[in-house]
Order: C-alpha cells, then structure tokens, then sequence
C-alpha cells in the first residue's frame, strides 16, 4: 500500500505541563487531524458516557454525581494514593480511548495526518500504532514551576505528579522527534511548523 494511501500517524505524547496541549494545537491549525485521548477519557465520564457503570461498579455510588458524571476529582484522589486501584481504572478506561481512537484513524481521510495525542502513549503500548512519534519535553525546573502554577500545588505535590509519570528521559529516548519548549511561545510554534512541514515533505517522499 502507498503511504498516501492511508492517513499517516504522529504519535504525540509528553509529561505533564510540558506544553503537549499547545503542540497539538498549532498541529491541529496547521491541518493535522487531532485525536485527544484526555478529551476522549473524560467524555467517557461524562453523564451517559461508556465508562459511568463500570467505574460505578468498580469505587461505588460515590465515585458518581447527582448528575450520573463521573467525580473524577474524588476518583483521582484516590487512584493516586492507590495503584491498584489506578490500574483498575485504566483498564476500564483504556480500552475504551483506544477504541474510539481507532475509529476516529478509520475513518480519516487517505493522506491525511492524524495526531494521536495521548499521555501515556508508551505507557499503553498505543506508540506502536504510530508511523513516527513526537515527545514534548521541558527542562524539570520549569516544569515544575509550571505545574505549581497552573495546578496550584506546592512543590511536593507537583514533584509527586512529575514522579508518578514514566521519566522524561525514557520517553525522549524512544521519540522520533523530540520538541523542547524552554523557549518563547512564539519560537516554539515557529518551530512546530517547520517540523510539520518537513514531516509533509518526508510522507510525501515516501
């Protein structure tokens, strides 16, 4: 089959408040197809959503609202404090964002490009879906900053989040491409676009 044949998958993954939601953003802008597993997840537990009755079945009436939604901030707590119990709702969730994820691929159009945007892309084993995959990184001082900032918690707290995820160094490792977003705003979506349109040409040569 020729490439152009079918739509091409960029994996995009990267750890907490790296800049990912941007990156795909200005992907999305450029004419990328974006398929965002955290919006697919948490429609997944909105009211009627796929994954309410399992979840309920699972942590109990009170990991449910009054409007039959998820309380993902009560669930959250304790999935965090809780591995067991974290994997327990991965494996309800999971399957469920990679179902909808596939759909979403199947019917793109031949020739386009599809951003696969999910965080735990290699966690999942959802990176050997992609025909290349991006990482975004930032320096750990920063990130840190960041998510103190963004998500008002202290530095223990946003340390834990940063430790909870697979190391930044392991993900970049296993990256095809790797963006860094130390810089301004305005360099990095200058430089998102340059590598978007380098990554045309390269699909467009195969």
């Amino acid at each position: 089959m020729h490439a152009n044949e079918k739509p091409f998958i960029l994996g995009l993954t990267g750890g907490i408040a790296c800049g990912k939601s941007t990156v795909a953003a200005r992907l999305a802008e450029l004419g990328a197809i974006h398929l965002d597993a955290d919006k697919i997840s948490h429609e997944l537990l909105e009211t009627g959503g796929a994954a309410v009755d399992p979840i309920r079945a699972l942590f109990g009436d009170g990991a449910i609202r009054e409007d039959g939604s998820v309380d993902r901030r009560r669930v959250g707590a304790i999935v965090f404090e809780d591995v067991g119990a974290r994997r327990a709702l991965e494996g309800i969730v999971h399957p469920l964002v990679q179902r909808r994820i596939v759909e979403g691929i199947d019917s793109s159009p031949a020739g386009s490009v599809v951003v696969m945007d999910v965080p735990l892309l290699f966690e999942t084993g959802m990176d050997t879906m992609c025909d290349e995959v991006w990482v975004v990184t930032v320096e750990p001082e920063k990130q840190l900053e960041r998510i103190m900032q963004r998500d008002g918690l202290d530095a223990d707290s946003a340390s834990r989040r940063i430790a909870s995820q697979l190391p930044s160094k392991e993900k970049t490792d296993r990256a095809d491409i790797v963006i860094h977003t130390d810089k301004t705003m305005e360099r990095t979506l200058a430089e998102i676009s340059q590598m978007y349109h380098a990554l045309l040409r390269r699909i467009r040569e195969k």
